[in-house]
């Protein structure tokens, strides 16, 4: 969606702080031990409590609230009986509702001890995040924030999953336009003004090929064991620099910033 009115840009940016504020407290529960469908429990709580409710079960009848994917799971994994182990790479992916509007984020955490590839992927992902973000400006073909996540990730040795991509979001959780992460010629719309998408590399240690599993939900990159890293965030174009989201996605550590423009 495009944001044409101040009552737009508020509604948005309070489901915007719910999405962060839920992944925040949901990061700070991981930990060796803890059941991704008990992390889950912790989010939808934290989505109840301040009414707000997550918007993967209403459209498309998601079996959780929060996609929760560990290791080689890229995206879209079901929360369940698997216990967070040393070593994992835990990924938390929220698309949230309320009063309308939908907001989108998804952060990595990682559970010490922390392996050097593991390091590598995340701090990879955040630099192609971030030059994705400086490529999101108004007039911009929204092929070139591909452009620039495809070759930062490929400096970094690492892969883009080009079948997976960001969007439009807003009113509806996926709207126009797609967001690749690689300098799709198809992309060749224009970034405009008050647009609002998502920028979300999702990369991985070796090939970018992925399956999905027979739970009809869950990616996972074709490679076993081959981890992957995921950083999504909520921006809103603007002609100078792009409004980004609440959040900043800071690898193991899981640290957050929030932007007194836009908060989501």
């Amino acid at each position: 969606m495009s944001i044409k009115s101040n009552l737009e840009y508020e509604k948005l940016r309070a489901i915007g702080a719910i999405v962060a504020l839920t992944l925040k407290t949901v990061a700070a529960a991981v930990r060796p031990g803890i059941t991704t469908a008990e992390l889950d429990d912790i989010g939808a709580a934290a989505l109840k409590r301040n009414g707000a409710r997550s918007s993967p079960p209403l459209v498309y009848g998601f079996p959780g609230a929060l996609c929760i994917s560990v290791n080689d799971e890229a995206i879209h994994g079901i929360p369940g009986s698997r216990a967070v182990q040393p070593g994992d790479l835990v990924k938390l992916d929220l698309v949230a509702e309320k009063d309308g509007f939908h907001a989108d984020a998804a952060i990595t955490v990682g559970v010490a001890p922390h392996s050097e590839t593991g390091r590598e992927l995340t701090h990879c992902a955040e630099r192609a995040f971030r030059q994705g973000l400086g490529a999101a400006r108004a007039g911009n073909r929204v092929y070139e924030i591909g452009k620039a996540i495809e070759r930062e990730v490929r400096r970094g040795g690492f892969s883009v999953l080009r079948n997976l991509c960001g969007h439009g979001v807003g009113r509806a959780i996926h709207e126009q336009p797609n967001v690749p992460n690689f300098a799709d010629p198809s992309a060749r719309g224009r970034l405009t003004e008050g647009l609002v998408i998502t920028i979300e590399p999702i990369i991985a240690a070796g090939s970018g090929r992925n399956r999905v599993e027979k739970d009809g939900w869950t990616v996972r990159t074709a490679t076993p064991k081959r981890r992957t890293k995921r950083c999504r965030s909520t921006v809103r174009i603007w002609s100078l620099w792009p409004q980004q989201s609440s959040m900043d996605c800071s690898g193991c550590q899981c640290r957050f910033r929030f932007s007194p423009a836009l908060a989501w």
